[in-house]
């Protein structure tokens, strides 16, 4: 169906952090399929462990024991400090999730019509309930009547957040992203999830986090709210999990953890023992690999290397963000850069209009990052007409 605007290139081939196209170009890959291929492409580990899982079993759904699965779901909850995971095969669906997961919490508590506090500027899916949490007019528009059950604050305005939970009784759970990263790559104020996390154990809320983006060593740290002293109620994931094989998460602990029932939610792939061996695969390389430092040094070097470059430069607002999620947020809108860096061997996108988003894979090294900045900042000042 007509549902792409998608660029005029094809890729062939990938390794590292490079893809060449079907006419043998090479580029550097800055978008890293939104996210997604946290190990480059074709890492020599995920590649065997998918190689492998293929010639034992692929899928056998979960009317059975999956041990991979299980496996899985210890790695991920020591690493989050959560209970126990429900496994899905994308982001949306991690966060469908929660989402069912917070209204059967509210019922339970005797309330009839659960709410579940979100915020502007948000993306959380593209199903119908994600949709209407999402915060963008832009991808609702059309699709109405909307999903009950949701109310709506600023993103990173504690007293906003505060006044709604007081003059709302029926909100059960707020929902937000530690970063925001379609919303442009707005990373909110240090006092801001530990001031939900207060409100939410005031008021016997459940913080949920949506991690689909930030998960995984996308920040430095496995989960961006480790980067803080918050440990939330449930945490959702998706995009780097897998390496670029489909599969997502929903984590929970305490009391949020014992939600679910059998019957009440499932999924037909979700933790298959393919998506689970990449995951796993993904989760050994991290650790062993050092790639949560690679993240934070290679991250910092990145974000002040371009901020000096670009200092000055009329037309860009801010150089933003936190490990390997990036934003250059320019003062007017810059779809075109995408075509024009492409034409010079660079990958990147452009979120809410105007923001560059750069989410290269974990592994890019200084001497890839420095070749970035050599390429795209010429790009970006000659589109803004600069010196």
């Amino acid at each position: 169906m007509n549902t792409y605007a998608r660029q005029p290139v094809a890729f062939a081939r990938g390794e590292g952090v490079w893809l060449w196209d079907t006419d043998g170009k090479r580029y550097l890959d800055a978008v890293a399929g939104v996210a997604v291929n946290t190990l480059g492409h074709a890492h020599p580990r995920l590649a065997q462990a998918l190689c492998e899982q293929a010639r034992q079993v692929i899928h056998t759904s979960n009317l059975y024991v999956i041990p991979l699965q299980e496996a899985l779901a210890e790695r991920l909850c020591g690493l989050a400090g959560m209970d126990r995971a429900f496994f899905c095969n994308s982001g949306a669906e991690a966060n469908e999730a929660a989402i069912k997961l917070a209204r059967l919490y509210g019922h339970r508590k005797g309330i009839d019509l659960p709410t579940i506090l979100v915020t502007e500027k948000s993306f959380h899916g593209r199903t119908l309930a994600t949709l209407t949490a999402t915060g963008s007019r832009k991808v609702q528009a059309g699709f109405e009547p909307l999903v009950s059950g949701f109310a709506r604050v600023p993103f990173n305005d504690l007293e906003a957040a505060r006044q709604a939970v007081e003059h709302n009784a029926n909100i059960v759970a707020i929902l937000v992203e530690p970063i925001q990263g379609e919303g442009g790559i707005n990373l909110p104020a240090p006092d801001y999830l530990p001031g939900l996390r207060r409100l939410c154990d005031e008021r016997g809320l459940l913080l949920m986090l949506d991690e689909v983006q930030t998960g995984i060593g996308r920040t430095g740290a496995w989960f961006a709210y480790q980067h803080t002293s918050v440990l939330p109620d449930v945490v959702t994931l998706a995009k780097g999990l897998g390496g670029g094989v489909p599969i997502g998460a929903c984590l929970a602990r305490g009391s949020a953890a014992e939600v679910f029932k059998p019957g009440n939610h499932g999924s037909t792939f979700g933790g298959n023992p393919l998506a689970c061996a990449a995951a796993l695969a993904v989760l050994s390389t991290i650790e062993e690999e050092g790639l949560l430092q690679n993240v934070q040094q290679v991250g910092t070097y990145l974000r002040q290397a371009l901020a000096a470059a670009l200092d000055g430069v009329a037309g860009v607002v801010a150089v933003r963000g936190l490990g390997l999620m990036m934003g250059i947020e320019l003062d007017r809108p810059a779809a075109e850069i995408v075509d024009r860096a492409r034409e010079a061997g660079l990958l990147v996108n452009v979120t809410s209009e105007r923001v560059i988003r750069l989410v290269p894979p974990l592994i890019l090294r200084e001497a890839e990052a420095q070749q970035l900045i050599e390429g795209l900042v010429p790009v970006i000042r000659s589109f803004l007409g600069a010196p």
